[in-house]
């Protein structure tokens, strides 16, 4: 897959993973979704901040 379009399927999957979820995304998804689309975390965290999605419920407790 060229890699813009890993891109728009990263950043599709999010949205709705969000959407699904009142507009926020999960710490516990956001890692669920890297895996499955085996990419970092940190893309999964760049997506979210782009397309404007809070992370909850960091399993860290960096985010409430």
């Amino acid at each position: 897959m060229e890699k813009m379009e890993k891109k728009e399927e990263i950043l599709q999957v999010v949205r709705e993973a969000a959407e699904a979820r009142g507009g926020k995304l999960p710490c516990a998804v956001a890692q669920d979704l890297a895996r499955k689309l085996g990419v970092p975390m940190r893309t999964i965290g760049q997506a979210a901040d782009e397309l404007k999605i809070k992370i909850v419920q960091c399993q860290l407790g960096c985010f409430e």
